[in-house]
């Protein structure tokens, strides 16, 4: 008995229960799910899903546009923020830019954030670039110590006294240096240099180049996608930042615009302008006060607008790149 069952062949298969349907043979389609057509309602979906989104966008800046550049008249009939623009009063911005708080406050940003920009890219790029390289010395210990940024953060206590014992207390220097580096940017440029083929460096290096000559003639033309990306993020970064000045920054002639934007907006100051109504054909008067706030809104927001499609392209290249290879 035991032979025979040894040497039979397969059990057949238990016969189909009568009446029940037989199994219907699956399908295989010759592409994923998410590779179809999109259905009409996905479609109509996404349309007003993204249409929302950049009408709570796009709706602000409008009215703050708009009231910018609003009469007196206008504003008061409205009770506040103008949304249909009926006439054009450009008063507000001659004001603001014919001296006092706001004139002297575009200076200081824009001298705030070009120097610090150049001071931390230039910082960032010679830190990444050490630490890209393996045989750097103290090369595990100083990345610790950068990455332990990200977990332990020394407080604002700390920090004030370190910048007042340093002797930057109400100087320029007090916007730049306590921000100087990113450890982000710095993981992200390194990542991007890490990348960098070895044999063209080892090839310059054959051909007498130092480290300086291969950083600057070699990985920086390679890397300006990312540069750039992080220079734009230290540049919005110097631009929009405010809470520096209000701990270290003491006299008002020394107020980046932000500062200024947050006393007229928060603190509820009158703007401090130049004293003088505003002459314009048919038109002598003194802007209304919102009109002036929201044009210093304007100004501060519109340098990131303007520089923000030339480097939009590198997003992409630069950080996507650079953070996911590395």
């Amino acid at each position: 008995m035991t032979a025979q069952l040894s040497g039979a062949g397969p059990v057949p298969a238990a016969p189909a229960t009568a009446g029940a349907p037989p199994p219907r043979p699956r399908r295989r389609s010759g592409r994923a799910v998410w590779e179809g057509p999109p259905s009409v309602s996905g479609t109509v979906a996404k349309a007003v899903v993204l249409t929302l989104l950049v009408a709570a966008v796009l709706v602000p800046l409008w009215a703050v546009l708009v009231t910018s550049l609003a009469s007196r008249g206008t504003i008061d009939e409205a009770g506040g923020m103008v949304m249909v623009p009926q006439e054009i009063d450009p008063s507000a911005y001659i004001t603001i830019f014919s001296g006092g708080d706001v004139t002297r406050a575009v200076w200081i940003s824009t001298l705030v954030t070009v120097l610090g920009t150049t001071v931390s890219l230039v910082l960032t790029v010679l830190a990444a670039y050490g630490l890209s390289r393996p045989g750097s010395v103290a090369h595990r210990g100083l990345l610790f110590y950068f990455l332990l940024t990200f977990l332990i953060f020394p407080g604002l206590v700390p920090s004030y006294l370190v910048v007042t014992g340093l002797g930057l207390k109400d100087s320029i220097w007090a916007l730049i240096l306590p921000s100087a580096i990113s450890v982000f940017n710095l993981v992200v440029i390194r990542a991007f240099f890490m990348n960098v083929p070895a044999e063209l460096l080892d090839s310059a290096r054959i051909d007498g180049a130092g480290e300086l000559r291969i950083l600057t003639r070699i990985v920086l033309p390679l890397s300006r996608a990312v540069i750039a990306v992080v220079g734009l993020f230290y540049a919005v970064g110097y631009w929009n930042a405010y809470f520096n000045a209000v701990l270290y920054i003491d006299s008002n002639d020394k107020f980046p615009l932000q500062r200024v934007l947050q006393s007229y907006i928060l603190a509820g100051q009158s703007p401090n302008v130049s004293g003088a109504a505003v002459s314009l054909p048919g038109v002598t008067a003194y802007p209304p006060t919102l009109a002036v706030k929201m044009a210093v809104v304007v100004v501060t927001v519109v340098p990131a607008v303007i520089i923000y499609p030339f480097v939009q392209r590198h997003f992409t290249k630069g950080v996507i790149t650079g953070a996911v290879k590395g």
